[in-house]
């Protein structure tokens, strides 16, 4: 095989073994540059996807190259931040059907970003375009209620959750809030204030890099999950964490994760992130998948038929940027014959790839079915109000089930069993996580639990 044969097929390898979300974020725009003499050497689009893929999914690198090559005795990672022809920021612009099946949705041309220079931010990311769910209510509530009381209420404010579920858009929309009131805003990555950090470092202008950070009404960072590890990083944040926290000024993060999960980050900084209100984005619900649809339908000038939507609202689960993205290759496709109405075969025939190699998700009747076999009670009595305390078991193993395998939010947990109170959900999840902690007996349960889950 040539190399770029070889990392197709090892790349198809492990995409079975982690999560979609991971794939996309960490094997996107990769490629193996040169293989010779037992070595491969892969190229990745940064610093961050070079050391994640080092210390995170090398094994599972070399296991799949292995395979397929087992002269492979080494590989090395080198960045490549090569652009890819169609993610320019240009309008879009003509493709050919052919192109159209070979392209990656997430490397569709989209609208040129206009980026604030002052702040960071994007005017387009407003609370008005955002759609609230069930999978996002309480992040979104607790976004406005900091917009009101900046700085005492939910500081700092930690909103976490898998790729694609809105946490940017939120963060942004808070950020542009407070800009319109006359706050001092500053929006960035980690990456970016890693990167200020080094080169004020490298300077010596670390007393301006203070100042931009700790002389504003606001800080809001993204994927705050990859400071951890970095020691000069944390050390230098945790200082404008208290600084800023001391002046009552808000503090904004996101992360894919919870602060008690992410690896190698400083107690202390743990401690602060945990000191104010943890919210998380989760899954969007078919109705809200639908109406996001309307929405961006709206803002693109794209008319479709509902029958369309509804079919891209069913097929795509996981992420809202894919759902633009679907809507970006129908809008591409429109361009080639405006005056053509696109019908549903159509759309099934331009998203046949996306659709094809969509995963289905674990539904909450799956995992409820699951349970129920396993503790052979019947459904309808675990669903009920009966307090009995094999059904009241069961029950909290299907809410902490629904939270940890499909992540699914409080609220939705809730409603979806009898209209319970996210309170109440909560506190299942919490009594299920330490039954999990202390009894051995318990996690080979559950891990049985999750098989059935998995194999239904």
């Amino acid at each position: 095989m040539n190399p770029n044969e070889l990392w197709q097929a090892a790349l198809a390898d492990i995409e079975l073994q982690i999560s979609p979300a991971n794939y996309i974020t960490w094997f996107r725009n990769t490629s193996i540059t040169a293989k010779n003499d037992g070595e491969v050497i892969i190229a990745v689009p940064s610093g961050f996807a070079k050391e994640w893929l080092e210390n995170k999914y090398h094994k599972h690198i070399l296991k799949a190259i292995r395979t397929l090559a087992p002269e492979i005795k080494e590989i090395s990672y080198i960045i490549n931040a090569r652009k890819n022809p169609l993610t320019q920021n240009t309008r879009v612009r003509l493709i050919t059907p052919q192109q159209m099946q070979k392209t990656n949705l997430y490397e569709l041309p989209l609208e040129r970003i206009v980026v604030n220079k002052e702040t960071g931010l994007n005017s387009k990311y407003t609370f008005d375009s955002f759609i609230v769910g069930s999978s996002n209510v309480i992040a979104h509530a607790a976004a406005q209620a900091i917009i009101k009381q900046p700085g005492t209420l939910y500081n700092p404010l930690f909103i976490y959750g898998g790729v694609g579920l809105g946490k940017t858009h939120l963060l942004q929309a808070i950020g542009n809030e407070f800009f319109q009131k006359g706050k001092k805003i500053r929006y960035l990555s980690s990456e970016h204030f890693l990167n200020d950090l080094v080169v004020s470092m490298r300077n010596k202008k670390m007393d301006e890099f203070k100042a931009r950070y700790r002389k504003i009404d606001a800080l809001i960072i993204d994927d705050i999950q990859f400071i951890a590890g970095k020691v000069t990083t944390q050390e230098e944040f945790f200082h404008t964490f208290n600084t800023l926290y001391e002046n009552n000024k808000q503090i904004i993060l996101s992360s894919d994760r919870p602060p008690q999960s992410i690896a190698t980050l400083e107690e202390r900084l743990r401690s602060r992130f945990e000191g104010g209100m943890i919210a998380d984005i989760s899954y969007p619900e078919y109705e809200m998948r639908l109406a996001i649809l309307q929405a961006k339908c709206k803002e693109k000038n794209l008319n479709l038929h509902l029958s369309i939507l509804q079919f891209i609202a069913e097929q795509i689960q996981r992420n809202m940027r894919e759902l633009e993205g679907a809507l970006n290759i129908l809008l591409t496709s429109k361009a080639n014959e405006p005056d053509r109405q696109i019908t549903l075969e159509d759309t099934k025939k331009a998203l046949r790839g996306i659709v094809k190699n969509s995963r289905p998700l674990i539904t909450h009747k799956v995992i409820t079915a699951a349970v129920s076999g396993f503790y052979n009670i019947k459904e309808k009595e675990i669903l009920s109000k009966n307090r009995r305390k094999e059904l009241a078991h069961a029950r909290q193993v299907i809410m902490y089930a629904m939270r940890e395998v499909i992540h699914t939010s409080y609220p939705l947990i809730g409603k979806t069993l009898g209209g319970r109170d996210h309170t109440t959900v909560m506190h299942a999840c919490n009594k299920i996580a330490e039954k999990l902690k202390k009894d051995e007996f318990f996690r080979e349960e559950f891990e049985i639990i999750k098989q059935k889950i998995l194999q239904l």
